[in-house]
């Protein structure tokens, strides 16, 4: 007899999942160690192959850029839309000064003060006016209270027959005389209470504080002179203690003469040089044309902000100005960048842009040449980084590295 076959199911060799998992983790380790490799590889080699190049920053016309064409030419001065000559409200006597030249005061500082001798006697005597016309009062309510009680007290009787109808009379008439007596005693009381602030008033007067936040350009009276309002005196009489300027309001005021008007707008940009400082560039705006033209001279005024003020910035200060024009294009729609970024090419203008480490051709509009620097209005965005000086063997899509300069 023949023994009987194993089945095959008994002869199948079961591999673990341990190690089928452990050969799966070689094998992508290996993989992803053979690609690393490659990638490393073509990375060096690209480098390698790459084209230096110098770049420079494209940079918006208003940020700094001074391509922007020069429409005008015009000078003027430095003043301040908010400066006073501090003076009284009353003609008296300066007792004393508290400011100096260059000293910075705030809204509502005393500045000075005057004689308030004869002013603080005023107010004593109206004080105790005031004061007697309250006693005076309280004595009246006082009587008109018993006569009042006396009044009620004859009617009763007379309603018994016991007083006669003359002494009712009596009584009611000196009640009511005191009833308009106290009436007439309670405005005396708020007359002299009007007296005493009116004189309290001309007590605060003899004080002489800042109108607004400033600095004290001029001191212009001292102890011991007398000040008005108004010119007096055959000019022995101060008309003021002092001019306050509002730093913060410096603006820059020119004559523009009418022929040349229309190249000046509102919101233009300008460009101001203070004479004392001949290299220093403030960047400003037109804030308004001044609606009116003066006769005699042909020139209409024109007012110039700051962008930013400066304390090198002072009142009266002469200052050259030159109005900017872009061409009537929105500002920050134009872009500068070096003239010899801009390369001619089958006919066009073009520039090489540096996007990722590679070179990025564009076609771009050059709207104006002024020294090194050319002024696009279209292609190149500001703050992109762009090819200076590009090799004739630069392509589209090469790979660059920047000059370490």
């Amino acid at each position: 007899m023949s023994s009987a076959k194993p089945p095959l199911d008994g002869l199948r060799i079961e591999r673990r999942p341990e190690r089928e998992s452990r050969l799966r983790l070689r094998i992508f380790v290996i993989w992803g160690a053979v690609l690393l490799f490659i990638i490393s590889l073509m990375l060096w080699r690209s480098r390698s192959d790459a084209v230096e190049v110098q770049t420079a920053i494209a940079r918006d016309t208003m940020s700094g850029g001074k391509a922007d064409r020069t429409v005008l030419n015009a000078s003027g001065y430095v003043t301040a839309r908010r400066e006073a000559t501090v003076s009284s409200k009353v003609t008296g006597k300066v007792i004393e000064v508290l400011i100096e030249e260059g000293m910075k005061v705030t809204n509502g500082q005393v500045v000075a003060r005057l004689d308030d001798s004869n002013v603080k006697t005023s107010l004593d005597v109206a004080v105790a006016q005031l004061a007697s016309a309250k006693a005076a009062l309280a004595e009246t309510e006082a009587q008109l209270k018993d006569a009042d009680q006396e009044f009620q007290r004859i009617t009763e009787l007379a309603k018994q027959h016991i007083a006669s109808q003359s002494d009712l009379d009596r009584a009611e008439s000196n009640a009511k005389a005191l009833q308009a007596h106290l009436a007439q005693q309670k405005l005396d009381v708020v007359v002299a209470d009007r007296q005493v602030a009116m004189w309290q008033q001309q007590m605060d007067d003899m004080v002489i504080r800042a109108p607004f936040d400033g600095v004290i350009t001029t001191k212009d009276a001292q102890p011991g002179e007398m000040i008005s309002p108004v010119s007096a005196g055959g000019g022995f009489t101060r008309t003021g203690i002092g001019t306050i300027v509002d730093m913060s309001s410096l603006e820059i005021e020119i004559d523009v003469n009418e022929s040349y008007i229309n190249r000046v707008e509102p919101g233009q940009p300008v460009e101001a040089a203070l004479d004392a400082y001949p290299d220093w560039k403030i960047p400003c705006k037109v804030i308004a044309i001044i609606p009116t033209a003066d006769r005699d001279k042909s020139t209409v005024k024109v007012r110039v902000g700051f962008d930013k003020l400066d304390p090198r910035i002072l009142p009266d200060m002469s200052v050259k100005v030159a109005f900017h024009d872009y061409g009537g294009t929105a500002a920050g729609t134009r872009v500068i960048i070096p003239k010899n970024a801009v390369l001619s090419r089958d006919g066009r203008d073009v520039v090489f842009v540096v996007q990722h480490g590679r070179a990025e051709r564009r076609a771009v509009t050059v709207t104006d040449t002024q020294g090194d620097d050319s002024v696009l209005s279209a292609g190149v965005a500001a703050g992109e980084k762009v090819v200076v000086g590009a090799p004739a063997n630069l392509q589209d899509g090469a790979a660059v590295k920047e000059k370490k300069l």
